[in-house]
């Protein structure tokens, strides 16, 4: 498998985690002491950097540091906005549709522009 592929892949999983990490909380331990939701999302973030630092090693292989950071924001955001609709339940926004915008000129600058 490429690096790039795996780089996708990892960072993918990852940013499940991280999603789960920042905002599951917010669902499932609103009434939960804060240290027990800190505790939670630190245990979740565990297996999030067990994804996110072999990714961006084997990415640099490939791929600039530029280029992963805005990778990683083009998967943050496809992973978020699943996440805030399906399984927050949160209304669809207009507004992930212009970020997602934003985003693919974020894209061509950093992968097609020199």
């Amino acid at each position: 498998m490429s690096p790039l592929i795996q780089t996708v892949l990892l960072l993918t999983a990852s940013n499940i985690f991280m999603t789960f990490a920042w905002y599951g909380h917010l669902k499932h331990f609103k009434s939960s002491a804060l240290y027990i939701a800190i505790a939670v999302s630190w245990g979740i973030a565990l297996f999030e950097y067990m994804l996110m630092v072999p990714a961006n090693r084997i990415g640099h292989q490939v791929l600039s540091l530029a280029q992963l950071k805005i990778l990683q924001e083009v998967i943050t955001l496809s992973v978020f906005i699943p996440f805030a609709v399906l399984y927050m339940k949160e209304p669809f926004k207009w507004n992930y549709v212009y970020a997602g915008l934003c985003l693919m000129g974020a894209v061509y600058f950093m992968f097609f522009r020199d």
